[in-house]
């Protein structure tokens, strides 16, 4: 697919396939069209060009109903995007209630099954002013799980959270992806990525540069692109290891 904004091309022709209970994860560095990727795939904003079907369908046809195949895509946002003046439980079951008009405690079983999958029953009356950015995002993975679709996107879900908050929403999504979730997860977790990934594909300047099961990818990667970015990573997270543990050390 391409999609260009004014004079800006931000995807030049991407392309991959998934299969259902694949989970695909895109990693790049900032602006090489990750998000815009997710965004086209949803059609929040279609391509300019080229096709995107979800079970043989075409979504670019010009009659299609596009509320109805967004309802069959979950999206987890960066920001979590919860309503302030409802509940966990509401922010669950409002989508149920409005999109599949669901009758209240219909939606509401469904929305309390949704939080127990990602281990927030007993929160499901605190609004997210209460709760932590962790938690706050499980809420927001239980309202894509609770509409039951077909795929859910991950925009960057730990990037938002504290260091000490993400391992709880890392393990939540490996929990989903084990059970057989088909997911497209943008993200720069790497530990995640290889411990879930069915193909990782590394986006830069709108084009795919390299793609390939975790393993090769992670370990003898092919572009001296994707090589740079990875030991970037790397440099990253060890200098962010060190700043823990010299903190550690300093209070006790």
């Amino acid at each position: 697919m391409w999609k260009s904004y004014d004079e800006l091309e931000v995807l030049k022709g991407v392309s991959f396939e998934l299969k259902a209970k694949e989970v695909k994860v895109i990693f790049g560095p900032s602006g090489s069209g990750k998000s815009t990727l997710l965004r086209c795939i949803n059609m929040l904003d279609p391509p300019d060009r080229g096709e995107v079907y979800l079970s043989g369908q075409n979504l670019m046809e010009p009659r299609i109903n596009l509320n109805l195949i967004r309802a069959k895509i979950g999206m987890v946002f960066q920001h979590f995007n919860l309503f302030a003046h409802l509940k966990a439980i509401d922010n669950v079951s409002i989508a149920l209630r409005r999109v599949k008009s669901l009758a209240k405690e219909e939606a509401r079983e469904k929305a309390f099954k949704a939080l127990e999958r990602v281990k927030m029953t007993e929160w499901a009356d605190h609004y997210p002013a209460q709760l932590s950015g962790g938690q706050q995002q499980r809420v927001g993975i239980a309202r894509a799980l609770a509409m039951e679709p077909e795929l859910i996107l991950f925009d960057e879900p730990t990037s938002a959270l504290d260091p000490e908050l993400i391992g709880e929403v890392l393990q939540v999504m490996l929990d989903i992806a084990k059970a057989g979730t088909t997911m497209v997860v943008v993200t720069h977790e790497m530990g995640f990525a290889g411990a879930v990934a069915s193909e990782m594909i590394f986006l830069d300047g709108g084009l795919v540069i390299e793609r390939g099961i975790p393993h090769n990818l992670l370990t003898s990667p092919k572009s001296e692109r994707v090589k740079h970015f990875l030991k970037q990573i790397d440099i990253l997270y060890g200098r962010h290891e060190e700043l823990l543990k010299e903190s550690s050390e300093e209070n006790k």
